[in-house]
C-alpha cells in the first residue's frame, strides 16, 4: 500500500515563483537527496521565509501548494551551467498563508518559541493533520485536493 505523505519545501519567494511557473520542485541548492522520499501524489507545500535570496525581507508565510507528479527526479540545465535536481510538481491556486497565525496548532514545531528551527534543513516532512491545515490556510479543500485515494 502506498501512503500518501506531505512535504514542505523552504524557499525565498523569488525563486518559489519560477519553480511554480515551471511547475518542478527543487530544493536545497539542487541536491537530489531531498526529492528522494517524495512520490507521485504526495502533498507538497513552499514556506518562504523570505520575499529573495538570501537577504530579502522577510515573508514568513505558506507560498505555493501542490502535488507530486511523478515522482520522477530529473537533472536540469541552466545558462551557467548549474545542473540542480528537480521533481515535477502540479500546483494549484492558492493565497499565501502567514505561518504565525497557525504556529501554536502545527504539530512539526515542537518549539514554539523557537518556530523557526523546523524549517532549517531545507525539507521537513509533516503529518498529514498539519498539512491540511496549511492547505486550508491557503483556501485549499483538503479532501478535494489532497485526501488519500480509497
Amino acid at each position: 500500500m502506498n501512503e500518501r505523505n506531505y512535504w514542505i519545501g523552504v524557499v525565498s519567494k523569488d525563486r518559489v515563483d519560477v519553480a511554480a511557473t515551471g511547475g518542478f520542485t527543487q530544493l536545497n541548492h539542487g541536491k537530489a537527496s531531498p526529492l528522494e522520499r517524495m512520490r507521485a501524489g504526495d502533498g507538497f507545500v513552499f514556506y518562504s521565509p523570505r520575499i529573495a535570496h538570501p537577504h530579502g525581507a522577510p515573508l514568513q508565510a505558506f507560498t505555493a501548494i501542490g502535488r507530486v507528479r511523478t515522482g520522477t527526479i530529473y537533472q536540469a540545465a541552466d545558462l551557467d551551467g548549474f545542473r540542480p535536481f528537480r521533481l515535477d510538481v502540479d500546483y494549484l491556486q492558492a493565497r499565501p498563508a502567514p505561518i504565525k497565525p497557525l504556529i501554536e496548532q502545527l504539530s512539526f514545531i515542537r518549539s514554539k518559541k523557537h518556530w523557526g528551527a523546523a524549517f532549517r534543513f531545507g525539507v521537513v516532512h509533516v503529518p498529514e493533520a498539519d498539512f491540511a491545515l496549511i492547505a486550508s490556510a491557503m483556501g485549499r479543500s483538503f479532501i478535494g485536493d489532497f485526501a488519500p485515494d480509497p
